[in-house]
């Protein structure tokens, strides 16, 4: 079997089908290091400046850091040790979980949509739904044979913290701490095990390139040994280095359009290294599939303003954004009210 991912794959240059145009090369030169983004103590007993905090975030970076954030260092440690013992599999192991069909609710794949790139992604995965866990957890991998329980852990502390995230950015659009969750629904849950395997030339390709997320809130875990997170700012890329015992916090679409644009949600691309591997955890917490996205009233009435996107369900969204390849132009932008 002709293997179709790329970790545990030795490759002496770049293959043709990775390079992309010199034009949409990550220039590396010009990327500057981001030592002003917002690092936010959620263990601070000043509720109001939390909530200014993440408020003064996501209005001008789109996202923030946050640490004393409630989810366990025992359960960091184990999902990072688990999720590399995943990638160490030897390659036939790994494909007889890999498929191409993002419709899929457990697959391996590689770069982000492999049917329909001209370009492909420095990048292999592993995309699991996770909510609910009952469902879902029973067709993981079994091996490790830790996997599912350690994942599983995970996954409940993580999402608790987003909803305390998802009430405190509700609470700093002077809304109902309970506003948004209860336009989102009863949230669905996925993760991204990213592996970013050494790369020959990485100045010629991205682990992905340069997007938004479809979905509500992304809470990443980054590799503390190896950099590859970069955002955009005022038409600038910056590096986000690793800050120990943090998490990246990255608004998705969904909550830029309920927020009727007063919120961003960030560009980010990641970058690969020459020497090593990066390896990240990403945690989607999504609106249900029959969420009305619709900036709430209190928004539009409190401050005159026009509704700037068309209401649309959270299905409608999550099959266009897969319809097209990650770096082309904002998902959002389709949705927009024309006048």
């Amino acid at each position: 079997m002709e293997a179709k991912v790329i970790s545990g794959v030795h490759f002496p240059s770049l293959p043709s089908s990775y390079i992309r145009p010199q034009s949409e090369r990550p220039n590396l030169s010009q990327v500057s290091e981001g030592d002003n983004v917002p690092v936010i103590d959620l263990g601070c007993e000043d509720r109001s400046l939390i909530i200014k905090q993440i408020g003064d975030a996501c209005r001008d970076y789109g996202f923030f850091q946050v640490i004393n954030h409630g989810v366990s260092k025992e359960a960091v440690d184990k999902i990072l040790k688990v999720a590399h013992e995943f990638f160490s599999l030897p390659v036939e192991e790994k494909m007889k979980l890999y498929s191409d069909d993002p419709s899929k609710t457990m697959r391996l794949s590689t770069s982000f949509n492999v049917k329909k790139e001209t370009v492909h992604n420095w990048r292999d995965y592993l995309r699991l739904h996770c909510y609910p866990l009952d469902k879902y957890a029973p067709e993981w991998p079994s091996i490790p044979s830790s996997f599912r329980d350690i994942v599983s852990n995970y996954c409940m502390e993580v999402r608790q913290l987003g909803f305390r995230l998802e009430e405190a950015i509700s609470e700093s659009l002077n809304l109902d701490k309970d506003s948004l969750k209860d336009v989102l629904g009863e949230q669905g849950q996925h993760m991204a095990i990213n592996y970013y395997p050494a790369c020959p030339e990485p100045e010629l390709t991205y682990g992905l390139p340069a997007h938004t997320d479809p979905n509500a809130l992304t809470i990443l875990l980054q590799d503390l040994q190896v950099s590859g997170l970069q955002v955009l700012k005022d038409g600038k890329w910056l590096a986000i280095k690793p800050h120990p015992d943090a998490f990246v916090i990255n608004l998705g679409d969904q909550l830029q359009a309920l927020s009727n644009g007063k919120y961003k949600s960030v560009w980010h691309r990641a970058v690969v290294n020459a020497n090593k591997a990066r390896l990240s955890v990403a945690s989607f917490l999504c609106p249900c599939d029959s969420a009305n996205i619709s900036a709430p009233k209190e928004l539009i009435t409190t401050s005159c303003e026009s509704a700037i996107y068309k209401d649309f369900t959270y299905a409608e969204y999550y099959k266009k954004f897969w319809s097209r390849n990650l770096d082309q132009d904002h998902c959002l932008e389709h949705f927009k009210i024309t006048t």
